[in-house]
C-alpha cells in the first residue's frame, strides 16, 4: 500500500502537468486563430513559454523599435542630412558622424535581427525553416549585412558603396505578414500589368517615329522649333512624349508646331487620348481587378488560418474532455474554455463577449460549429460603452446636469465655434492689405479671450454633467479639452508678454511666431469640431466611414511605399551625390542666363540626391509627375542620358503601379461600404472593419474535411488524449 502511493501521486502529477499542456495548448491555438498566424510550430511547454514571449507586446515592441532604429540611420550616416536647408546654395557643411558611431548601433540592431532569426527558426523547426523563402532570406540578408559591416570597419568607412544600406528595408517586410501578402499580390499581378506595359510602349515607339517623321520642317519655322526643342533625336523623342503621356509638358509641347499649323494638333490629341485616357485607364482597370482577384486569395488563406487555430483548440479541449470522463459525447465543456479565454490575450471586451456568450450555454459540451461561431466576435468593430454620470441629489444639480449633457449644448459649442472661425476669416481678410505693424488688434484679441473662456466653461460644465471618467471615455472630448488647456496657456502667456489688449494693441513678433500666432494657428484647429456632425448625414457618414477604414488598412500599403521609397532614395545617392553644384562653377549656368523652364531658372536647387531627406523629398516630388521633365532634363545634362532609366522607373513603380494599388484599396472599402442594391449598409457597431475581411460576403469557409487533413499533418502536435 505504501508503495503505491508515491506511484498514484506520480500519476496524478502526471494528469496534472498534461492537462495545463493542453490548457496552454488551446490559449496558443486561439491567440493564432485571432492573429491570424500559422500553426505549424513547436507545441511543447517550453516552446510555448517562448512562443508567447516572442509575439508579447513587450518584444513586439522592441522589435518594431530596432526596426525604426535601423532605418532612421540612413539620416544619420554620411552623407548626414542634419542641415537647415538642402539648397545646394545656401547649404552648410553638414555634421557627419565619426567612423564608427553608427556602425556600432546598427551592429546591435544586426545582433537584434539574429535572436529573432534564432527564435523563428528553433520554433518552427528545421523542416519548415527549409520550406519558408521569407526565413532563408532573412537569413541570406543578415550574413550579407554581417559581411558589409565588417568590410565597412576595416576601410574606416571610406567604402564607395554599402550594400547593407540597400537591404534594411528587407527587415520591415519581413516582420509583416500582411506587407507579405500585398506583396505577393503585386508580384502576382505583374503579368498581366507587364501586357499593357507593352502596349503602352509600342504606343509609344510608333507616335515616336510619327514625330520624327512630321517634324522635320525647315529652318526658323514651328516644325523646325518643335524639332529641336522636342524630337531632336530617339531619345528626347521617347521622353517628350513619355512625359506628354502623364500630362506634365501639355501644351508646353505641342506650341511650337501648333503655332505654326493648327492640323498638327490632332497629332498631340490623339497620343493624349489612346495613351493617358485609353491605356492608362485600362491599366488602372487591370491592376484592380487582378489585385483584388489576387488578394481574396490571401485574404482566403487568412481565413483558413484562423478556422484551423480555432478547430485545432476545439480538439485539444475535446479530446481532453473526452479523457477525463466528461459528459457523453464530443465537445468542449464550457468551464474549461473559459479557463482557457482568461488566459488568451486579446481585446479584452471581445473576450468579455466570448466569455458571456460561454457562460450561457454552461449546460452540456459545445460542437464544433458552436465552438467556430464563438470566435466570430473578435471580428467585430463592438460598441464602447461610456461610463455612467453621477448621481446628484440636489434637484437643481440633476437640472443643470440634463442641461449641460444634452446635445443642444454641443449644438451652442458648434455655434460658438463657427463665429470664432468666421471672426478670425474676416480679421485676415480687412488686414490683408495692411501692414504687420499698422494693424490693430485689439477687437480680435478681446473676442479671442471671449471664446477661449467660453471653451474653458464648456469642459468644465461637461466634466460636471458627464463626469470626468464619462468625459474622458468620448474621443470628441479628449480633443476638446486638449485644445483648450493649449489655447489657456498661450492666452496666459500672451496677456502675461503682451499685456491684456487696448486700443492699438499689436503684440510684436520674437522668433519665427509671436505667441499671438500661435493662438491664433491652434485657435483654428477647432474646426475640426464640426467633424463630430458627420454621422448624422448619410452619404457622408459612408464617406467618412470609408476614410477612416482606408486609414486603418493603409500600414501594409503605407509600408511597402516606404520600402521603395528607402531602396530608390539610397540607390540615387549612389548614383546622383554631388552631382548638382552650386551656381558660379562652370558646370552650371546662372538664373541670368539659364532657358526658361529649366532646372536653374526655376531655382529647383534644393532638389537633388546630396542626402537621404533631400533624396526622399526629390523622389516624392518626381512621383507627383508635375514638371517632372526639369528633372530629367537636368540629371541628363549633369550625369548622362542614361540617368533617364531611374527617373522612368521611379515613375512606373510609384505613379503607375503603387498609386493604382491605392486606388484599389479605395473602391474595395468604398464598395464595401455600398450593397448590391445601391443602398448604404447600416453603420452599426457589430461592422466589421479590418481589411482581412472586406471580402467577407464572397470568402468560402473552409469544410471539415480540410481543416483535419491540416492538423493530422500538423509537424509538432500530438491531440492530448
Amino acid at each position: 500500500m505504501a508503495e503505491s502511493e508515491p506511484l498514484l501521486s506520480r500519476a496524478r502529477g502526471s494528469a496534472e502537468a498534461r492537462r495545463d499542456l493542453c490548457f496552454e495548448q488551446a490559449v496558443i491555438f486561439i491567440e493564432d486563430a485571432i492573429q491570424y498566424r500559422s500553426i505549424n510550430h513547436r507545441m511543447d511547454a517550453r516552446s510555448m513559454w517562448l512562443y508567447r514571449w516572442y509575439y508579447s507586446d513587450a518584444f513586439q515592441w522592441i522589435l518594431g523599435f530596432i526596426i525604426f532604429l535601423v532605418l532612421f540611420l540612413a539620416f544619420i550616416e554620411t552623407p548626414s542630412s542634419f542641415t537647415r536647408t538642402s539648397d545646394v546654395r545656401y547649404r552648410s557643411k553638414p555634421w557627419n558622424p565619426p567612423c564608427g558611431l553608427t556602425e556600432s548601433i546598427e551592429v546591435l540592431c544586426l545582433l537584434g535581427f539574429a535572436t529573432d532569426l534564432s527564435v523563428k527558426s528553433y520554433l518552427v523547426g528545421w523542416p519548415q525553416f527549409r520550406k519558408s523563402l521569407w526565413l532563408v532570406a532573412y537569413l541570406v540578408v543578415l550574413v550579407v549585412s554581417f559581411v558589409d559591416w565588417m568590410v565597412s570597419l576595416s576601410l574606416v568607412c571610406q567604402e564607395p558603396l554599402r550594400l547593407r544600406r540597400l537591404l534594411r528595408p528587407f527587415f520591415l517586410l519581413q516582420n509583416s505578414s500582411m506587407m507579405k501578402k500585398m506583396l505577393k499580390c503585386i508580384r502576382w499581378s505583374l503579368p498581366e500589368m507587364a501586357s499593357v506595359v507593352l502596349l503602352l510602349a509600342l504606343h509609344l515607339c510608333v507616335f515616336t517615329m510619327l514625330g520624327m517623321l512630321l517634324f522635320t520642317g525647315e529652318k526658323d519655322d514651328g516644325q523646325d522649333r518643335e524639332r529641336l526643342i522636342y524630337f531632336r533625336n530617339l531619345a528626347e523623342s521617347l521622353t517628350s512624349l513619355l512625359v506628354l503621356l502623364t500630362t506634365a509638358n501639355n501644351p508646353d509641347i505641342m506650341i511650337p508646331a501648333y503655332s505654326k499649323n493648327r492640323a498638327f494638333a490632332i497629332f498631340f490629341i490623339v497620343f493624349t487620348l489612346i495613351g493617358s485616357l485609353f491605356l492608362m485607364n485600362l491599366l488602372t482597370a487591370i491592376i484592380y481587378n487582378q489585385f483584388r482577384g489576387y488578394l481574396l486569395k490571401s485574404i482566403q488563406a487568412s481565413l483558413f488560418r484562423k478556422r484551423l487555430g480555432t478547430r485545432a483548440a476545439y480538439e485539444v479541449l475535446s479530446w481532453m474532455a473526452k479523457g477525463e470522463g466528461g459528459p457523453q459525447g464530443v465537445g468542449v465543456r464550457a468551464q474549461d474554455l473559459l479557463h482557457v479565454l482568461q488566459k488568451v490575450q486579446a481585446s479584452s471586451t471581445h473576450k468579455q463577449a466570448v466569455m458571456e456568450q460561454v457562460r450561457a450555454r454552461s449546460d452540456g459540451l459545445l460542437s464544433a460549429d458552436e465552438f467556430q461561431k464563438l470566435f466570430s466576435e473578435f471580428d467585430k468593430s463592438l460598441t464602447k460603452e461610456h461610463p455612467p454620470p453621477p448621481e446628484y441629489q440636489s434637484p437643481f444639480l440633476r437640472s443643470a446636469q440634463f442641461l449641460f449633457g444634452h446635445p443642444y449644448f454641443d449644438y451652442l459649442g458648434n455655434f460658438f465655434v463657427l463665429a470664432n472661425l468666421v471672426s478670425i476669416c474676416v480679421f485676415l481678410v480687412q488686414d490683408a492689405g495692411i501692414l504687420p505693424q499698422d494693424r490693430d488688434d485689439f477687437v480680435l484679441g478681446i473676442l479671442n479671450c471671449v471664446f477661449i473662456l467660453y471653451y474653458l466653461a464648456e469642459v468644465l460644465l461637461k466634466v460636471f454633467a458627464l463626469g470626468l471618467p464619462g468625459y474622458l471615455s468620448y474621443p470628441s472630448n479628449v480633443f476638446d479639452g486638449l485644445l483648450t488647456v493649449i489655447l489657456l496657456v498661450l492666452e496666459i502667456s500672451t496677456l502675461a508678454v503682451y499685456r491684456f489688449p487696448h486700443p492699438g494693441w499689436k503684440p510684436e513678433m520674437r522668433g519665427l511666431l509671436s505667441l499671438w500666432d500661435m493662438v491664433r494657428l491652434v485657435n483654428m484647429l477647432i474646426v475640426f469640431r464640426f467633424l463630430r456632425i458627420i454621422p448624422s448625414m448619410k452619404l457622408m457618414a459612408v464617406v467618412a466611414s470609408t476614410i477612416l477604414g482606408l486609414i486603418r488598412n493603409m500600414r501594409a500599403f503605407g509600408g511597402i511605399l516606404v520600402v521603395v521609397y528607402y531602396v530608390f532614395a539610397i540607390v540615387g545617392i549612389n548614383l546622383f551625390q554631388g552631382v548638382i553644384v552650386a551656381p558660379g562653377n562652370n558646370s552650371l549656368a546662372p538664373n541670368g542666363s539659364a532657358p526658361c523652364g529649366s532646372y536653374e531658372q526655376l531655382d529647383y536647387w534644393a532638389n537633388n540626391f546630396d542626402d537621404f531627406a533631400a533624396a526622399l523629398v526629390t523622389l516624392w516630388n518626381v512621383m507627383v509627375v508635375n514638371n517632372w521633365q526639369v528633372f530629367l532634363d537636368a540629371y541628363q545634362r549633369y550625369s548622362g542620358p542614361w540617368s533617364k532609366i531611374y527617373f522612368v522607373l521611379w515613375w512606373l513603380v510609384s505613379s503607375v503601379i503603387w498609386i493604382n494599388l491605392f486606388l484599389a484599396l479605395i473602391l474595395e472599402n468604398f464598395l464595401h461600404k455600398w450593397d448590391r442594391r445601391g443602398d448604404l449598409q447600416s453603420l452599426s457597431g457589430d461592422e466589421i472593419t479590418t481589411v482581412d475581411l472586406l471580402f467577407r460576403e464572397v470568402l468560402e469557409e473552409p469544410t471539415e474535411e480540410e481543416l483535419m487533413a491540416k492538423l493530422r499533418h500538423h509537424p509538432h502536435l500530438q491531440l492530448c488524449r
